[in-house]
């Protein structure tokens, strides 16, 4: 028995984009496998249960962000569950003699635990939903076509999916790199013995170089060294195709995006306002699936407007539509577009952008990072929308009916979240038919040159 009236550690992560990198790791000896739970109610039986898989790249995030805490979301008459996974090299590299994916094992070592104790919170074990934005959408989209997952979950909702998943090849080449930049082979025995600290600094080395590497592609290109690996065993392929073919076909699904994905991005970076025609014209040779296609469907965008677009599209607009698309042939899939803009920083810039979500969802509209999206004084719309948003995900992890017609071909029906929300057609059908027949498979290792 031990004091578990604090969060524990978070896992050793990427100092890139001003995460806390490995800081606080130190002394944990490991244990940063933790799970956190919010009850409503710990005399209740069987209720509804959420549990959260945070994003951040595959390279960063912690459990414990203000932004994730659950007791608003909880009081509604769910139990909330939050917990940590390994990420960077520790959760995605793929080093000879390491199994596979291990942040997405540690993902499911979390949920049957969940299955296992939740009864003991007032949780039931039979009506477990799992929801994530970014990479924690691209983790329950890989949870949903892995065989160890499988019956661990009813229900999910993935918000902002990425498109990024590696072959193996791609992924031990870049493991390679990153234990080179240690001096040492990329063996998992050798580097087992190195502090956290050292391997998270030779990943962040790596991503900051990648660029200089045009074998590793698209990844090179948006600089991601990490993702969910394609590797035969634990994921034996894209989730889209596992989905098509049967996979959790039990299982229920809402998926969406926000429209204006890339511009937080965008700004983080410095980049709005400093696009060039020979940037967008990069974009679209890198990203699209036919660049002049793309400049026809949109005539009127300029270049940062078509830059922004096709890294919105690739990144995690299609994806998202493609999860739903895949998993509505043999299950049920209900889609989802937040167009609402967020008032934060510089009136309406960032637009609907990635991350919108996060504060809508969890009701924690000034923590973390959700006062630079919402502002520090909310603005009454954001507090009736988010009440709105996580009325409909409690709903739909409660009957499996969040209030709006399921996702199908002829129809194509969408929530549209906005300040008056409204379900219509899939509103982006231009970059949906754009990208209608990629597929989106495993990022490959280029040749050499």
């Amino acid at each position: 028995m031990r004091e578990a009236g604090a969060f524990g550690p978070p896992p050793p992560q990427s100092r890139l984009l001003g995460a806390d990198g490995a800081d606080g790791a130190d002394g944990a000896d490991g244990n940063w496998l933790t799970v956190n739970v919010w009850s409503p109610d710990l005399g209740a039986a069987r209720l509804p249960v959420m549990v959260w898989i945070q994003g951040g790249g595959y390279m960063y995030g912690w459990s414990g962000d203000p932004l994730f805490d659950g007791r608003v979301l909880a009081r509604d008459g769910v139990i909330v569950v939050t917990f940590n996974y390994r990420v960077c090299a520790e959760g995605f590299g793929h080093f000879q003699g390491a199994p596979a994916n291990r942040g997405l094992l540690d993902q499911v070592a979390a949920l049957r635990w969940v299955r296992d104790n939740i009864a003991a919170f007032g949780g039931d074990p039979d009506r477990v939903t799992v929801f994530g934005e970014s990479a924690g959408a691209g983790s329950i989209a890989a949870l949903m076509a892995m065989p160890q997952a499988a019956g661990l979950f009813r229900r999910a909702i993935a918000q902002s999916v990425p498109g990024l998943f590696f072959s193996a090849e791609l992924a031990a080449d870049i493991a390679a790199a990153v234990a080179g930049e240690l001096g040492l082979p990329p063996r998992a025995g050798e580097l087992a013995r190195l502090s956290p600290e050292r391997l998270i600094d030779a990943g962040d080395a790596v991503a900051d170089k990648m660029g200089g590497r045009p074998r590793w592609g698209r990844a090179a290109y948006v600089q991601s060294p990490f993702a969910p690996v394609v590797d035969g065993e634990v994921l034996t392929a894209v989730p889209w195709r596992s989905l098509a073919n049967g996979a959790a076909r039990d299982v229920e699904l809402i998926a969406g995006h926000t429209r204006d994905e890339y511009r937080l991005f965008m700004a983080i970076r410095g980049d709005t306002g400093q696009i060039t025609a020979e940037r967008a014209a990069t974009a679209l040779r890198e990203l699209a699936p036919d660049p002049e296609a793309y400049r026809a469907a949109y005539p009127g965008a300029g270049d940062e407007r078509l830059y922004e677009l096709v890294h919105s599209d690739w990144l995690f607009r299609m994806p998202s539509v493609r999860l739903a698309e895949a998993h509505q042939r043999r299950g049920r899939a209900h889609l989802y577009e937040l167009t609402w803009p967020a008032p934060g920083m510089d009136g309406d810039a960032l637009g609907a952008c990635h991350g919108l979500g996060l504060p809508l969802t969890f009701g924690n509209l000034t923590a973390g990072a959700a006062g630079l999206l919402i502002g520090q004084e909310p603005p009454p719309a954001a507090a009736t929308l988010s009440a709105r948003v996580r009325a409909a995900w409690i709903a739909f992890a409660t009957t499996g009916d969040p209030g709006w017609p399921a996702y199908e071909p002829k129809n194509r029906h969408t929530w549209v979240i906005d300040t008056e929300p409204d379900i219509t057609a899939y509103p982006e059908e231009a970059s949906r038919e754009l990208w209608a027949g990629h597929a989106f498979g495993p990022l490959p290792l280029r040749a050499r040159p």
